[in-house]
């Protein structure tokens, strides 16, 4: 791939995720200019926008357990939950593609992105070693859960204990302004 490919397929992807950002219906925007000459198809550009939110979901674990070293579960579910609003079109397409796959590859390639990510969230909470996987998908797919749960503003309670929601996390400034505060 050639420098100037490359460049136009991350433009092209910032304009995927921005138009998934304003129609939130969870449909891949195959309309948006320059998809259909840098991505071969729904899967190739869904594939893109997996990639795009594992990415900024690790970022965004990293971050806050950097900030929140304690409460690993709930460092990683704040985590989710933050990468689901920043990304919320594009949460809203791996789930619908998630459940309603157009063909079989993508089925394949959905279940093993959400396997994956699963594994992800289980590791960086400490609920599972790099070996035992089964144990690691079970445990992620409860964190994506109640991750989902703090995203919709639901009061999360672990099966250990009960908690403190964390705060209704501001706009952008906001945040900026406390942190620099600190």
């Amino acid at each position: 791939m050639t420098w100037k490919a490359y460049h136009n397929r991350g433009e092209t992807l910032r304009a995927v995720i921005n138009t998934s950002s304003v129609r939130r219906d969870g449909v891949l925007p195959m309309d948006v200019a320059g998809v259909a000459e840098t991505f071969r198809d729904e899967l190739d550009l869904l594939a893109a926008l997996t990639l795009k939110w594992h990415t900024r979901l690790s970022g965004n674990i990293e971050q806050m357990l950097a900030h929140q070293p304690v409460d690993l579960d709930e460092a990683v579910t704040v985590a989710w939950s933050n990468t689901a609003h920043e990304l919320a079109g594009v949460r809203m397409i791996i789930d619908n593609y998630r459940t309603n796959p157009l063909d079989d590859a993508m089925a394949r390639a959905m279940a093993t992105a959400a396997d994956k990510e699963h594994y992800l969230l289980a590791v960086m909470a400490g609920r599972s070693s790099l070996l035992s996987e089964e144990a690691a998908l079970r445990i992620g797919a409860d964190l994506e859960e109640r991750a989902r749960l703090l995203h919709r503003g639901i009061p999360v309670i672990t099966p250990d204990a009960a908690y403190e929601e964390p705060e209704v996390r501001g706009s952008l400034l906001e945040r900026l302004r406390a942190v620099l505060a600190a």
